[in-house]
């Protein structure tokens, strides 16, 4: 046997070799198989279950009125208005304004609070703030937290675009007054009182200055 007859048998061998190892590995595709799974363009377009339906409720502002009430109304009307008005964020800036200025009235600051409110408010509280320091008394607070806040109502003029929104208040603060010695005369530095309060501010819807304003206060 010559040497090339002996290399071709060597290397049909080997051949041979390599075919069964492959079988024995990926196996043959005898009897039933699964069908080939379609890509995903090929798959029908399932609808979703959470896809916001046009014309629904606006959470942002049914989370605090009535659906179909006055004030939902009045709520929409701004927005339509004024795009970027939210509800949500009117509220959380009603919050800080509470705090605000409440404190600044119970310390006679009137001129830090001034760009926040109505002219008729503004002459109310300084005439409040001037007797009081007339009788020589002085008031310390500290403002502990807000226990309630409810928007209540709310008014839209179309003509005028403005707007207004109610918010009741109940707030927890310790005050104490004292005279002109320094003397209590009324309230504790340690018992907590609670403080109601109705407020309206108002802005015209639009406009440059994104400031509402206290324009009406009551309990």
């Amino acid at each position: 046997m010559n040497s090339s007859l002996l290399q071709l048998l060597v290397l049909a061998g080997i051949a041979i070799f390599l075919i069964l190892k492959l079988r024995s590995v990926l196996g043959t595709r005898d009897g039933f198989e699964k069908p080939p799974v379609p890509v995903e363009e090929d798959r029908p377009r399932l609808r979703r279950d959470f896809e916001v339906i046009d014309g629904g409720p606006d959470r942002d502002i049914t989370d605090h009125v009535e659906d179909g009430s006055d004030a939902a109304k009045a709520l929409a009307a701004m927005k339509l208005a004024e795009p970027g008005f939210s509800v949500n964020t009117f509220l959380q800036g009603a919050r800080g304004a509470y705090e605000m200025i409440l404190m600044a009235f119970e310390r006679g600051d009137i001129d830090a609070i001034r760009p926040f409110l109505a002219d008729e408010i503004e002459a109310a509280f300084t005439q409040a703030i001037n007797a009081r320091e007339a009788q020589g008394l002085t008031i310390e607070s500290n403002f502990v937290g807000l226990k309630e806040m409810t928007l209540v109502g709310a008014t839209f003029d179309r003509e005028t675009k403005r707007g207004e929104v109610t918010v009741r208040y109940v707030g927890e603060l310790t005050s104490v007054i004292r005279d002109k010695a320094g003397e209590v005369v009324e309230g504790s530095e340690k018992k907590i009182k609670r403080q109601r309060d109705v407020w309206t501010f108002g802005r015209t819807m639009g406009a440059a200055d994104p400031n509402w304003q206290l324009v009406a206060t009551g309990d």
